[in-house]
């Protein structure tokens, strides 16, 4: 059985789908107190990194998903989600994120070339895998996926799995130790995108 962290932040319902269509059951979970009763979590999310960590505060799951982590189980962060697991985000202000990987999310720069960037990111882009990563076992380098987002993680290299290129590249799959983080979103990428869930049920 996977947790799948509800935090009122993006389409939870689709992610159960998701699992299940990989033959996963998945839960929903709202108490922090019973997170510890998994083995492997999804940290999903759509919208604004501190909307995020202030009911991830306020509810005590922000202590909980550190404990988590903590004690070896594995966590996968999507989308949002992967960005709440990095230091800070400058989106709407500045906020600190749970500190669990070393970085920062900030805004993608848009005037960085004569013909400005359309920003959010939105539709299909592809990977160029940079490092093997069980989370993307099957998965072939320059294989297209669906984004929707505004900003992006900028990290150490030995955190990065693969990168996507939008004016620049960017960090869209990341790891460390534990802790798994993927950009796009696998619930809206098809065939692809489950593979993704299937892989982190079998790490």
């Amino acid at each position: 059985m996977i947790a799948v962290i509800d935090y009122k932040m993006g389409n939870l319902q689709s992610v159960i789908n998701a699992a299940q269509k990989v033959g996963q059951k998945a839960v929903l979970i709202k108490e922090p107190e019973k997170l510890k009763n998994y083995k492997k979590a999804i940290l999903p999310g759509v919208g604004a990194f501190g909307d995020g960590m202030r009911f991830l505060n306020k509810s005590g799951m922000s202590e909980a998903i550190k404990e988590f982590v903590h004690e070896g189980k594995m966590l996968l962060g999507i989308c949002l989600g992967m960005q709440l697991l990095f230091e800070k985000s400058s989106e709407f202000g500045n906020h600190t994120g749970l500190g669990l990987i070393e970085g920062d999310v900030v805004a993608f720069d848009k005037n960085r070339f004569d013909t400005p960037l359309k920003v959010p990111h939105v539709g299909w882009n592809s990977l160029k895998i940079k490092q093997e990563n069980p989370l993307l076992k099957d998965l072939k380098d320059g294989t297209y996926l669906y984004f929707v987002h505004s900003f992006h993680v900028k990290t150490d290299d030995k955190y990065i799995a693969a990168l996507t290129h939008y004016g620049y590249d960017f960090a869209s799959v990341v790891k460390k130790d534990n802790i798994f983080g993927f950009q796009p979103h696998p619930e809206k990428s098809h065939e692809s995108g489950l593979k993704i869930y299937k892989n982190f049920m079998e790490i």
